[in-house]
């Protein structure tokens, strides 16, 4: 399969390119376009699915350390990134864009690994397809995020976590910036440039507009709240791996830390808690990891831990 090169990619202005050894395609599925990252490498296939408002290019640096024993994938599911933004976004759709990506590309079976969101395609598709998949890998992914707890906490983030700084939209490096703010302790922005290039567009007087309007965040937030997991049809290993914390509870003045360590201990401490106690009994033979990461951050700041925690789990040393 040939690289595309029919249209720029989103925040492509200023002479970047990206450095992440992957040729980027597109595959016509399932009655939509959707964009593939794949790194090569020999062996069995593994493909990593991202979360809810992320990109393929999440995995710009996580995908290469794997690809000397496995086929690296990633694609951006409908309506992220590059993907074409057509609905619906339930997860029988979304799980069926999988098993379609991986008709195309010739996968007959694979590996699994999906951050956050990523976990509902995943478990939904060693549910309904078992002879599709080798093994699962949750990568803060164990969770339902249709339990009404979860609505409810994402419904009472701090005002500070959802408010965009002023003049974000001015530039990339504004920015980039805001970037550095969600991501205090990733210190090399180079490792999220494509996947925050992958989110907007570089208006001519070099202002940024979003890849995605605020209908389409919507409609993807409300059937990300509304899905409910089943682990009880998944038969595959699976290995689940959480962190200590949703974010840096610690990150900006006094008034913050406080609202961030009493949002944590009000609506995700016990949700965290009791999502690991159901994975333990429902999937069979799970095993459990913590990472001393956040959940947005884990692939980056974790990237060691992770990377050997999944190839012993996948039978490569």
């Amino acid at each position: 399969m040939a690289p595309d090169s029919s249209e720029p990619a989103p925040g492509g202005a200023g002479g970047w390119s990206d450095p992440s050894p992957h040729v980027s395609t597109f595959l016509d599925v399932n009655g939509v376009r959707l964009q593939c990252l794949d790194w090569g490498g020999a062996g069995p296939n593994l493909i990593l699915l991202h979360g809810a408002n992320e990109s393929p290019h999440l995995f710009d640096d996580f995908a290469p350390a794997f690809t000397d024993a496995f086929r690296v994938l990633a694609y951006a599911r409908r309506g992220h990134g590059r993907s074409e933004p057509k609905g619906p976004f339930d997860n029988e759709t979304l799980t069926e864009d999988l098993r379609c990506v991986m008709d195309a590309l010739g996968i007959r079976r694979a590996h699994l690994a999906g951050h956050s969101m990523g976990g509902n395609e995943i478990t939904a598709m060693a549910g309904t397809h078992p002879e599709r998949v080798d093994r699962l890998v949750y990568i803060e992914a164990g969770y339902d995020w249709g339990d009404p707890r979860c609505a409810e906490a994402f419904r009472s983030f701090p005002p500070h976590v959802t408010r965009a700084s002023p003049g974000v939209m001015a530039s990339l490096d504004a920015y980039r910036a805001e970037f550095r703010e969600m991501f205090p302790a990733v210190g090399d922005t180079a490792l999220f440039e494509g996947w925050m290039r992958d989110t907007v567009i570089v208006r001519p007087d070099g202002s940024l507009r979003t890849t995605r309007s605020a209908r389409l965040s919507e409609a993807l937030v409300a059937s990300l709240l509304s899905e409910r997991r089943d682990y009880t049809r998944v038969r595959a290993p699976a290995l689940s791996i959480y962190t200590p914390a949703f974010w840096d509870v610690q990150q900006g003045d006094p008034t913050h830390v406080a609202e961030n360590v009493a949002w944590e201990q009000r609506y995700f401490h016990r949700f965290r808690l009791e999502s690991i106690e159901r994975v333990r009994r429902e999937l069979t033979g799970v095993e459990i990891l913590m990472v001393p990461g956040t959940h947005p951050d884990l692939i980056y700041t974790c990237r060691k831990e992770i990377v050997g925690a999944m190839r012993r789990f996948l039978g490569v040393p």
